[in-house]
């Protein structure tokens, strides 16, 4: 069985968004609730996955949660539309 990673964009409760990448969403989203997956996330409570997508090397999915990062709230907004997890 291949090892499968995703990038991710969580919806914290004050509106903000937070990406990160993991080789287990489910996981990882747990971690954040808990408040041990990233600082960022323990002061900005997350509310939901908005945004996920899969990679078949670790590397993959850190150059595009790199990529990810530098785009703009707006363009984060039609990222997370254009995806099945939508429910903004």
């Amino acid at each position: 069985m291949d090892k499968k990673y995703f990038t991710y964009i969580i919806l914290t409760v004050d509106n903000t968004l937070y990406c990160g990448y993991t080789d287990d969403l489910k996981s990882r989203f747990e971690k954040h609730k808990a408040g041990l997956a990233a600082k960022y996330t323990r002061s900005h409570k997350p509310l939901k996955m908005v945004y996920t997508k899969e990679f078949s090397t670790k590397s993959e999915a850190m150059k595009e949660e790199c990529r990810i990062k530098k785009l703009t709230r707006k363009q984060k907004e039609e990222l997370i539309k254009s995806s099945s997890l939508y429910q903004y």
